[in-house]
């Protein structure tokens, strides 16, 4: 049995899950973090039934940056543990046929426990604690987290339940400006890359920073820098073709996939017509602000077939670029 300071502790988590009400984002990351405390966990993850797939959609400590990462439900303890509904322990992830062990093996997972997220008969997820040591896991701490994931399934439902596909809608897109998230970004990404391995046609990742937005949050406030991020993000949208991403990645950070890559004038050309979209002012409460973009690419195939690798070339040259653009205003 848990101890009275681990039930208390799981009371104190349902009770924020129920102030979050219908903010699914904000619901799927807080538990993720939470988890981590509460079983003494290395990693903590949401993921939701998607197809024939599991997909990451929020993940803390060694699955944060797997986010999007997908699991075929066949052949993964999550997939099992929706179709079967109930709780799973894996004592060693390397050994036990049941788990998708190359996903283990690259995240580094030994060890986890598997609860369903499901209400009124639906399951409509699955949070799972994971751990780099073998045996981490104890009855005591499937408890614990079946007592957490009847609330977690509960909020997720009725935030599925309050507009058409509002669950998948809020777990993959930024709420303040409807872009796609980070999730979203990178399950496009691999998929995307794995497709232009197979058709052999290029395409590239770009990475943006937002420049100026600490300036104007320090003297104008944060409801000025959320228009900016709001305008920034508009005029990103409209510079991007329909078959390309342009997401949010989190705070000043957005991110591109251009797929397939423009045959006329190349990545050069693309990116000129985006600066020109994107560097500008706009007035906001009688205010003139400016937004503009430092941008960094990277392309397949030359630079790499590997979606992390691309992704973090093109932040590297994105960070090069604001540097040089620091370095001529200097």
């Amino acid at each position: 049995m848990p101890s009275r300071e681990k039930l208390l502790e799981v009371i104190a988590i349902q009770t924020e899950v129920t102030r979050l009400g219908l903010d699914l984002g904000g619901v799927m990351n807080l538990v993720v973090q939470r988890t981590l405390s509460l079983v003494g966990a290395d990693g903590g993850v949401v993921e939701l039934a998607e197809g024939e797939d599991m997909v990451y959609r929020a993940a803390a400590g060694m699955g944060s940056g797997a986010v999007g990462l997908r699991l075929r439900r066949g052949a993964s303890l999550s997939g099992l543990c929706v179709r079967d509904g109930r709780a799973l322990r894996c004592d060693d992830a390397l050994t036990d046929p049941r788990t998708d062990r190359a996903a283990c093996e690259r995240l580094g997972v030994r060890s986890m426990v598997v609860v369903p997220l499901r209400h009124g008969g639906e399951t409509v997820g699955v949070l799972k604690a994971l751990s780099a040591r073998v045996a981490h896991f104890d009855e005591r701490h499937v408890v614990l987290l079946d007592m957490l994931s009847e609330q977690v399934g509960a909020a997720m439902y009725f935030a599925s339940r309050y507009a058409p596909h509002e669950l998948f809608h809020k777990a993959t897109h930024d709420g303040l400006t409807d872009l796609p998230n980070r999730s979203l970004f990178l399950d496009r990404v691999r998929s995307s890359l794995a497709q232009a391995v197979r058709d052999g046609k290029p395409l590239a990742v770009l990475m943006l920073d937002m420049d100026g937005l600490k300036p104007i949050n320090d003297r104008f406030g944060h409801r000025t820098g959320d228009a900016a991020l709001q305008e920034f993000s508009r005029r990103l949208s409209a510079g991007v073709r329909q078959s390309d991403t342009a997401a949010r990645l989190g705070g000043d950070e957005f991110g591109v996939l251009l797929r397939p890559l423009a045959a006329e004038g190349g990545l050069e050309a693309t990116l000129g017509r985006l600066a020109q979209q994107i560097n500008g002012s706009f007035e906001f409460e009688g205010r003139l602000l400016r937004v503009a973009a430092s941008v960094g690419a990277a392309c397949f195939p030359e630079d790499g077939a590997d979606a992390a690798q691309l992704i973090e070339l093109a932040d590297q040259r994105m960070y090069g670029h604001k540097r040089a653009l620091q370095h001529a205003a200097a």
